[in-house]
């Protein structure tokens, strides 16, 4: 009988050890996650900045376990370059085809250097073509947010791609550049 006790005391305690290390899930919250990009005018006449509104997603700690992992979906035809008549030209056909491809993404893997992440592996998914982006996090912190009462960790993360290579191909014949810079301000908030 005294092994039965000890047995289930085991798996008990065993139970809460998993649970107390358990990874911590983070609901990207949408009022304070904007990615932005830059991208280069005519050959480097001046460079265009913007920024999506409408981003969801979760994210994926695991702190004891140093491991995570990132997914977001961003609406591209919620893009804001502070111009109206070029959002809409980069939304039609010619360049992102949001009516085609109304979903953007980026999904991947967080690595950690010692106790912090410091970078994701991942897969960054436009106008319907997936390939390979690697973040760099540029910063990060997590505490408890006094107004929310509940932990929330925030990141600045930054990479670089070439448009041309997902089918984004528009002022390539005119001497625009095809390199962007993208930067994603995060924010999430514990589940």
């Amino acid at each position: 009988m005294k092994l039965k006790h000890l047995s289930i005391a085991l798996l008990t305690a065993a139970a809460a050890a998993t649970s107390a290390f358990a990874a911590d899930t983070y609901a990207v919250d949408p009022s304070h996650t904007y990615p932005s990009f830059e991208a280069d005018h005519f050959g480097g006449v001046s460079v265009w900045r913007g920024k999506f509104t409408k981003t969801e997603g979760t994210i994926v700690l695991d702190r004891a376990a140093k491991t995570g992992s990132v997914d977001l979906t961003i609406d591209p035809a919620s893009i804001d370059i502070g111009n109206a008549k070029l959002d809409e030209h980069i939304k039609s056909a010619e360049m992102f085809d949001v009516a085609k491809f109304p979903n953007a993404g980026y999904k991947g893997k967080i690595v950690f250097k010692g106790d912090t992440p410091a970078s994701v592996d991942g897969q960054l998914t436009l106008h319907g073509v997936t390939k390979p982006v690697k973040l760099t996090i540029n910063k990060f912190k997590c505490f408890t947010n006094p107004m929310l009462k509940k932990e929330v960790c925030g990141a600045d993360a930054s990479g670089t791609f070439k448009r041309s290579d997902f089918g984004v191909n528009y002022g390539d014949s005119y001497g625009f550049n095809m390199d962007v810079k993208l930067a994603i301000q995060v924010e999430g908030i514990k589940q």
